[in-house]
Order: structure tokens, then sequence, then C-alpha cells
């Protein structure tokens, strides 16, 4: 596909508030699902999804000639429920059904649900099959673009930093990382685990472009640093570290040390949605 959307920051502003208050509606219905984690990419996701970065079809997931997105942090993409909703890949009433007998959308989204490339839940492998895939598509000399979204916490796996090596030596130009640096994983604070200190430092320290988005729930800071990173032409894979905040807008798990695994409360999901877009 050829043609690419027509959109202003505007609109994307009001798509990720929209994913927003439908994330928290989801959350609403299905308490189990990773709420928190889900809220801090949805800048990341709106940007990828509406902004014109990713060349796809929702009438053909398959097409041979899309743009790859690899989520890594799967338990972290229930917004991405919504957005694959609103774009076509499947029925807007599917929404109602996540975690559901006879549902597609999991708690854990897996490739039976149209629009994900990847299994999920085992963290720690996107960016290794994000290498692969890119690796492949260079060598075929295709021009699309390989994305991967991951957390920081994720990066805490060894086969990261294995697959970091890899990109940089085969100089997967058509890759990039994109990780979601909400700085809390499951048991808390992510450098009171094991401290990733200066990410930016050790991505270009691996042979890669690297910028930082301090504002990540700003959706012309992420699409600039997403534009910037496709205009790009040097020879690296890049990665952009975008800092968020976990739990992001939500009173009691913004930020809290065990947001991954806490539920919100139904009254207060109820007051959230009633704020006007």
């Amino acid at each position: 596909m050829d043609k690419k959307p027509d959109f202003s920051l505007k609109y994307l502003e009001k798509k990720a508030e929209w994913v927003w208050k439908e994330t928290l509606k989801i959350h609403q219905r299905s308490p189990e699902t990773r709420v928190a984690s889900s809220l801090s990419p949805i800048e990341i996701f709106v940007n990828l999804y509406y902004g014109g970065f990713l060349d796809q079809d929702p009438t053909n997931p398959r097409w041979e000639g899309r743009d790859r997105c690899v989520i890594s942090k799967g338990h972290g993409s229930l917004c991405m429920y919504p957005i694959l909703a609103d774009l076509g890949y499947f029925s807007m009433e599917e929404l109602n059904n996540v975690c559901k007998e006879g549902g597609v959308l999991g708690g854990i989204p897996d490739p039976v649900i149209p629009g994900y490339e990847t299994i999920n839940g085992s963290l720690g492998h996107g960016v290794g099959v994000g290498s692969g895939i890119a690796l492949a598509m260079k060598r075929r000399n295709m021009k699309q673009q390989v994305y991967v979204v991951t957390g920081d916490g994720e990066l805490h796996e060894g086969s990261n930093w294995e697959a970091f090596m890899f990109a940089a030596q085969h100089k997967l130009d058509n890759l990039t990382v994109i990780v979601d640096n909400n700085q809390i994983s499951m048991l808390g604070p992510t450098d009171e685990i094991v401290s990733h200190r200066n990410l930016v430092e050790k991505f270009e320290a691996f042979g890669w472009s690297t910028m930082e988005v301090k504002a990540g729930h700003s959706v012309s800071a992420v699409y600039g640093a997403l534009e910037v990173s496709r205009n790009n032409c040097i020879e690296k894979p890049k990665a952009l570290i975008i800092n968020t905040r976990k739990g992001n807008r939500v009173p009691g798990l913004e930020g809290a040390d065990l947001s991954h695994v806490t539920a919100i409360d139904n009254s207060l999901i109820d007051q959230l949605l009633e704020t006007k877009l």
C-alpha cells in the first residue's frame, strides 16, 4: 500500500485520549489484564499506527509488503486492542470479549489476533525475532521497516543484548527498537533491581544510533523522534528510549512500585471516564 493517512497532531492527540479511555474500559470489564503496563506506551502505538510510520493493510494482515511491528512487551499492549479494532483488523465488538470465553483477545496476545506478528508472554525475545526479520528483509532487498516495542524491565533479559550486538554487526538500518522506559518492572523500580543507568550510552556502545524522548506522553515529541529516526540514513540499527510513566494519569497507580499487578477500582475508572476528551 502506498497511501499515507491524512492526519494532524491534534488528531493524534485525540486518538491517544480515546485509546487511554478504551484501555480503562477493557480493564474494567477484565480486571485481570495488566493495565498499568498498557497505559505507558499509548503515545508510542498511536504514533506508529495512526501517524503514517507503518504501511500495513488491515484487510490483509499478512500482506508480504507490510512494515512489521513486533510487540515484545505483549502483556503491556492492551492499548493495542482498540487501535487494531478501530483500524479494521477485527470488529469493535471484540473489545467486549477480552479474556472472555469465545473471544480472541487474551490478556497475553498471540498471533491468532490479526495485527500481531509474534507469540508473546515470555519476555526478551522480540528484539531477536525483529532482528531476524530485518536481516531477512534486507537480504531480499525489501524496503520495509521493522519496529520492535519493548519494555525497560524486559531489558534485564540477556537475550536482548545478544540481539543488539547481532543487529549492529549486520548493520540492520531497517530495524528500530522502541523502549517503553516506564522505569518500573513487576517487583518495583527497575533501577533498584538491575539498574540500566544510561540506556542511551549503552545502546550507542553496542553500535546503535540512539535518541531519548524525555516527554514520552507528548504525542508531538514521540512523533518528532520517530520522524527523525525514519529519516536517519546511517547504516546502523536505531533505538528510541521513550521515558514514560507506568499507570499514566491514574491516581494511586501511576508510579506505584507494584502497579504492574494492581487492578483499578471500578468507581475510579468511572470517574476517569467522565473526564472530557
